[in-house]
């Protein structure tokens, strides 16, 4: 068994550049990632900082780490698929690393319209469990539902009395919200 160990990381590239690129081409062919997210990952391996810096920014270069491109996909991939607004996303994509100059553009490139179907849906969705609540429950567990989702709160009252009316729930007894919305 000479030459090859059996052992995981025996083997690892001594050369910490050859590091730096295994564990960036490693994390990048399991998921997208962000540029903060490769650098923090460089850095719990120990991979000195102007040796990341280089190969993060070779990786730029080439195309392998594109922060703009990972937060357009991860605006319509979570708006799409958990139904998450602007806010939700922003923070997101904060916590990821992406500036905030990239967080703002691809959050903006969500149309109102859009984010407003989103929070109709979710509402219908949720809807039909809430049936047998007295009216002003069911508006604070589906705006509560909308603002955890990072929706704005005059949306999310809107919708739920919108969806509530059509319903034809009795809004009478539900009261208006206690402070200016939107």
């Amino acid at each position: 068994m000479s030459g090859s160990r059996g052992r995981r990381g025996e083997d690892a590239p001594a050369d910490p550049e050859a590091k730096a690129r295994e564990v960036c081409l490693r994390l990048l062919s399991a998921s997208p990632r962000t540029r903060a997210q490769l650098a923090d990952a460089l850095r719990r391996r120990d991979i000195p900082d102007d040796v990341a810096e280089r190969v993060l920014g070779r990786f730029t270069d080439v195309g392998l780490i594109d922060d703009q491109a990972f937060a357009q996909a991860w605006v319509q991939s979570r708006h799409t698929g958990r139904g998450l607004a602007r806010r939700a996303l922003a923070a997101e994509l904060r916590r990821r690393g992406v500036a905030d100059d990239t967080v703002n553009d691809a959050v903006e490139s969500l149309d109102p319209a859009r984010e407003e179907e989103t929070a109709r849906a979710l509402v219908a969705r949720r809807l039909p469990a809430t049936r047998g609540a007295d009216p002003a429950k069911r508006m604070r567990r589906l705006v509560g539902m909308l603002a955890r989702k990072g929706y704005p709160p005059g949306l999310s009252y809107r919708v739920v009395k919108e969806a509530l009316a059509e319903e034809g729930a009795d809004l009478d007894s539900v009261p208006a919200p206690a402070e200016p919305l939107d």
